[in-house]
């Protein structure tokens, strides 16, 4: 459903949100180890999030990538919007070019509420609330 890249956002997202808050920076290694990425496949994946504004990065013996004072309510959906673009939103489920309401392919109206209902829940899904069950370990980033 998602790239191989916006996996690899939102796990690293994850992350870096679930570390604690203030000053602290994590390493591009540390962030790629973390997440089970090739580093520098992570590496062009967080200067994506850093010009779109979703993550800081700081040069240096001192530094790293840190999300932003508010960037832990940072939505599911706008990190998917970031990598992947609207088409998983919009798009048709069969790959036409001219899918719509008023020439809907053969699953259209099925597809469209799935869609709907995907981007509700990435749109109420917050970093913060993925975040949670890294901490309390009741969810995994990666095996």
């Amino acid at each position: 459903m998602f790239s191989k890249a916006c996996k690899y956002a939102i796990n690293a997202m994850i992350y870096i949100s679930t570390l604690p808050g203030g000053n602290d920076r994590v390493s591009l290694k540390d962030i790629s180890k973390a997440i089970n990425s090739p580093e520098a496949f992570t590496a062009k994946i967080l200067q994506v999030l850093v010009r779109e504004n979703l993550l800081s990065s700081i040069k240096g013996p001192n530094g790293g990538f840190e999300i932003h004072e508010d960037g832990r309510k940072t939505q599911l959906y706008r990190i998917v919007q970031v990598i992947d673009g609207d088409q998983i939103f919009i798009g048709c489920a069969l790959g036409l070019e001219k899918c719509s309401e008023d020439h809907p392919c053969a699953v259209h109206n099925k597809f469209k509420a799935i869609r709907e209902h995907l981007a509700g829940m990435m749109l109420t899904t917050s970093l913060e609330d993925m975040a949670k069950g890294i901490k309390n370990g009741t969810n995994f980033l990666k095996i």
